[in-house]
């Protein structure tokens, strides 16, 4: 009973520590004594946290490599680049800006992870809405919800989907291809109740304070990211590690900016984002805690079995579920264990309601609350009711398409 206890209080600690960040100190600050104390407590064994730390490691450095590439990336001026794309794009047209954004938030997601988006996206939308003179809500919202909607393509797209590559024993590209219907149904159905949520503010015409900026694309940038997704596909052939493959994309650019004195050493070691990796190892061995001492036995009791259509559905609704109420990466960690036993399509189907669901409340993902801080940071204020109405209206929907597109992609590819 008391490890039980432990366990659920150290989580509960843990999550509240990660929104509401008191003082300002890492996540990590929390997060490793509370992992200290359900091991003290014996709520966990060494051990299982050696088993954590060891299924943990690889996806904890792909993390790390990919974080700094997108910074370096940043450096290198693509996103500035993205900003003035969008705003020649746009022609003053707040329609044509929002889809400029959800073009671009969803490749930029995929292929840079969520974390890019949010943090270095976000700021250039809004910038850009402004030069533009255009009211900024619909393309910020569209960063946040992109975010978490748009990172089901790749397993480099947000962390949920390299806890879940893992589990599924799919290769890089049989991933990207069983899940490429789905991500593609999933932001069509966002764009469309965009379209209609926010009909009166993209009606309203822009007047732009400034003319648009010519383009100009980093093309060593570039090069090296489509080198990179190469690598990745190429490492999940031969059976190597794609953690090689970032590492390798983001030592170039790194390279690059050095010789350049564009960056110093302590930038890179801050861009890999240190605390925060830190912080994923001790939440696992929390939620490790928290499953073998009750969740995981309550979990296994409503996860359904089997990838049919209802069965899916099912799997996707509760990851939802859990990931609103603990946080979607909890929720991964929790549930991609057990649905691995009915095969990579019920995974698949986990990882859709763990990347979807988050849309429905701040507290469902940190890149929600991270966005949320940054709208914050930009005098953007961000009304409760109105971000629950719109996930009430995008969620529901794209969790269902994207799941039956999911059965639809198992059933033509196999799993």
């Amino acid at each position: 009973m008391l490890v039980s206890f432990v366990s659920v209080l150290a989580l509960a600690v843990v999550l509240f520590c990660a929104v509401a960040r008191p003082f300002r100190l890492p996540e990590a600050v929390f997060a490793l004594p509370a992992a200290g104390a359900v091991l003290a407590v014996g709520a966990v064994t060494p051990d299982a946290v050696r088993e954590e730390a060891e299924r943990l490691g690889p996806v904890i450095g792909f993390l790390a490599a990919v974080l700094v590439l997108a910074k370096l990336c940043d450096d290198e001026g693509l996103f500035h680049a993205c900003g003035a794309w969008m705003a020649r794009w746009s022609r003053r047209r707040p329609q044509r800006l929002l889809g400029a954004v959800f073009g671009l938030a969803s490749l930029i997601t995929a292929v840079l992870s969520l974390d890019a988006t949010v943090v270095l996206l976000t700021p250039v939308v809004f910038a850009t809405a402004a030069r533009m003179g255009a009211r900024p809500k619909p393309h910020v919202y569209a960063s946040a919800h992109l975010s978490n909607t748009a990172s089901l393509l790749l397993p480099v797209s947000n962390l949920t989907n390299l806890l879940a590559f893992t589990a599924t024993g799919l290769g890089f590209t049989r991933f990207a291809l069983l899940m490429l219907l789905p991500w593609l149904t999933a932001v069509a159905v966002e764009y469309a109740v965009f379209r209609r949520f926010f009909a009166r503010d993209l009606a309203t015409p822009a007047e732009a304070a400034e003319p648009p900026e010519p383009v100009e694309l980093p093309l060593f940038a570039l090069a090296t990211v489509a080198a990179t997704l190469a690598g990745f596909a190429v490492a999940s052939a031969t059976g190597a590690d794609p953690a090689w493959a970032a590492a390798a994309g983001a030592a170039v650019l790194a390279v690059r900016a050095l010789a350049r004195r564009h960056t110093t050493p302590r930038a890179l070691v801050r861009s890999a984002s240190l605390p925060f990796l830190a912080f994923v190892l001790a939440l696992g061995v929390v939620v490790r805690a928290v499953v073998d001492n009750g969740l995981g036995t309550i979990l296994a009791h409503l996860l359904p079995d089997g990838t049919s259509l209802p069965a899916l559905l099912g799997a996707a609704a509760l990851a939802a579920v859990l990931a609103n109420l603990i946080n979607n990466l909890p929720a991964t960690l929790a549930l991609v264990p057990l649905a691995a036993g009915s095969g990579p399509g019920a995974v698949l189907a986990v990882l859709i309601g763990v990347n979807i669901g988050p849309n429905l409340t701040y507290a469902g993902s940190l890149a929600t609350l991270l966005w949320r801080r940054i709208a914050h940071h930009h005098r953007h204020p961000v009304d409760l009711g109105e971000f629950t109405r719109l996930g009430l209206l995008t969620v529901p929907a794209a969790l269902v398409a994207s799941t039956a597109a999911l059965w639809l992609s198992l059933l033509v590819l196999g799993p």
